[in-house]
């Protein structure tokens, strides 16, 4: 992608195309005022201050396009750090592009993806993982996704890989001192102290490192997998989590042959859940596919829910089917919840009874919608069960967690350097590769190619 010089002035429509109540067409650069004065006629807006907002109307000549409210935004006090203007239109689409085309005709130049951001990012007012968390702000789908976003945006972690930089910085620069003194064999740099340092910074980052699970699950939603044997209730579990009919129910055994998936939104966390194919033996050729599908499932969960049909299922049988499952499972911190259900048939307290040796169990009826709730609050409980504080800084970006990985591999040799005590010009080497990768992530270390894989991703208009 390439973006328009920055002494050009650019424009776009920000608001998603349609029709709508109002609609918004963005300028940014040092001509934006004075090209949106050239079509606004209402007041000279050369001469208003910064962060006002005027009534007029939009001309082509003396041809009225449309009564708009114009918003100044001037050099750094604006979104993008040099002036911006905002012209609010009707949302009609004609109106839309009417405005936009005389923008151009009187000087400015199409704005590419993501290129006010870009232009925010390079004119200092945010560095590059902030720039990241707008993309996020806009694409979030729960308030956990937004919260964490916000937080980034706002500048949370890269107060966090800032403070990290600093602190290698200085052991760096008295490396280097050191190799400038070479020939005088003189120490600068405490190796206690140093060591000391890099340990720490690699307790923080491995902290970094282990959020993203955490942040990927709040950004993209958790994964729920219902799994268990055919016609134990799985599609009618589905459809009471959800609160509508979103599966197909029957009596007849293995009818879902496919993964059905949805999602809702538990206390702010969005929750995906799939009803899979009931897994046993069989011979039908696309009823075994569907269980293929199921067990992939289960590897790609955060969460596995095993429904069993509590009235008929021995407690033998439920140990097998659960040991079996948690033999696939690589990932020993997933929660696999054993959601008993049909208590509505037979007695409930000798249903109880019969599994209380088995921790992590629900007794259910999906059909009578009884102790869904208590279903949906242990999942909520697994997600924020209190190892991320509400104040940490998560990874959320993969791009982030890959680097924070190679600036940990970095600092490892650092520390090995130290052991084996190798001369300061190798520790130099690596104590470099990992400020490098800690400078990716904010940016200030970064390539036209990074940069324009980020930006290329956001909409246009912002």
């Amino acid at each position: 992608m390439q973006h328009n010089q920055l002494s050009d002035t650019i424009c776009a429509i920000a608001t998603p195309p349609g029709i709508g109540a109002i609609a918004v067409i963005r300028l940014s650069g040092k001509d934006a005022i004075t090209i949106a004065n050239k079509i606004f006629y209402g007041t000279d807006l050369l001469q208003q201050p910064s962060h006002t907002i005027h009534f007029g109307t939009i001309r082509n000549n003396n041809k009225i396009i449309d009564e708009v409210l114009v918003s100044i935004f001037k050099d750094k006090k604006s979104y993008t750090g040099e002036n911006t203007v905002e012209i609010s239109t009707h949302g009609s689409p004609y109106i839309q592009q009417q405005v936009l085309q005389l923008v151009l005709k009187n000087g400015a130049k199409q704005a590419g993806p993501g290129e006010f951001t870009f232009r925010a990012f390079m004119n200092g007012k945010m560095d590059l993982s902030q720039a990241e968390a707008v993309a996020d702000v806009i694409a979030s789908t729960s308030e956990a996704a937004h919260q964490l976003a916000i937080h980034q945006m706002r500048g949370g972690f890269s107060i966090e890989i800032s403070k990290l930089r600093e602190e290698l910085i200085h052991f760096a620069s008295l490396i280097e001192l050191e190799l400038d003194f070479s020939e005088e064999d003189v120490e600068f740099a405490n190796r206690n102290d140093l060591k000391a340092l890099v340990m720490n910074l690699q307790n923080k980052i491995h902290r970094l490192i282990a959020s993203f699970n955490y942040g990927n699950v709040i950004k993209t939603g958790v994964p729920v997998a219902i799994i268990g044997e055919p016609n134990v209730g799985k599609s009618t579990l589905l459809n009471a989590l959800l609160n509508e009919e979103r599966a197909i129910v029957s009596a007849i055994a293995g009818t879902t042959r496919d993964t059905i998936e949805d999602e809702i939104s538990i206390k702010g966390i969005n929750f995906r859940f799939v009803d899979t194919a009931g897994i046993r033996e069989t011979k039908d050729e696309i009823e075994s596919i569907g269980i293929k599908k199921s067990y992939e499932k289960i590897d790609q969960a955060s969460v596995v829910l095993l429904l069993v049909d509590a009235s008929t299922i021995s407690q033998n049988q439920l140990q097998l089917q659960l040991t079996t499952i948690e033999n696939r499972i690589q990932d020993k911190n997933k929660l696999v919840l054993i959601i008993a259900n049909k208590v509505d048939i037979g007695n409930e307290q000798e249903i109880k009874q019969k599994f209380k040796s088995f921790n992590n169990i629900v007794f259910i009826s999906a059909k009578e919608n009884k102790n869904m709730e208590e279903i949906t609050e242990k999942l909520f409980d697994y997600v924020n069960s209190g190892l991320i504080k509400a104040n940490d800084a998560v990874v959320t970006n993969a791009r982030h967690f890959e680097s924070l990985t190679q600036a940990n591999a970095a600092l490892i040799n650092v520390l090995e350097g130290l052991d084996n005590n190798v001369t300061g010009d190798f520790l130099a080497m690596d104590i470099r590769q990992a400020l490098y990768h800690l400078g990716l992530i904010s940016g200030i270390i970064s390539n036209e190619d990074l940069l324009d894989t980020i930006f290329s991703k956001f909409c246009i208009g912002k």
